[in-house]
């Protein structure tokens, strides 16, 4: 996860606490992170900050820079550029196909557009991770 432009893990502190979620919500993100990793054996990160155009591409950089993008999740948003990218490793995707992936996207986007970045990105977490089941 990130908080402005800083990429953060599930069970390490947030290093920046500028962006736009506040502490609470920030806990909130790293369980749903920590209990998707747990549940599925996959790694499940978000991002949350500006993206270069183009979008994809850009998200799909950030994702192979995680430390097993083959077994990763990312899950870049940019609020400001109203944008959405659900990136899935190798592995990741064939317990994760594009169709489930693109639902957690259109549940996230109706959070979203309702204000609510936290929610969205939680149940996200939560529907990815439940398409995907134990492994």
């Amino acid at each position: 996860m990130t908080v402005g432009e800083t990429h953060l893990r599930a069970g390490n502190p947030p290093e920046v606490l500028d962006g736009p979620f506040s502490t609470r919500q920030l806990l909130r993100i790293d369980e749903a992170l920590r209990l998707a990793d747990q549940g599925t054996g996959l790694v499940f990160s978000v991002f949350v900050g500006g993206l270069d155009e183009p979008i994809r591409e850009h998200a799909e950089r950030l994702h192979r820079q995680l430390a097993d993008p083959d077994r990763s999740v990312l899950i870049a948003v940019s609020p400001n550029q109203r944008q959405l990218e659900v990136v899935t490793g190798r592995h990741a995707r064939k317990r994760i196909p594009d169709t489930y992936a693109k639902l957690a996207a259109l549940s996230m986007v109706a959070a979203f557009g309702g204000g609510d970045l936290t929610g969205g990105i939680i149940n996200g977490l939560d529907q990815l991770a439940s398409h995907a089941g134990r492994g």
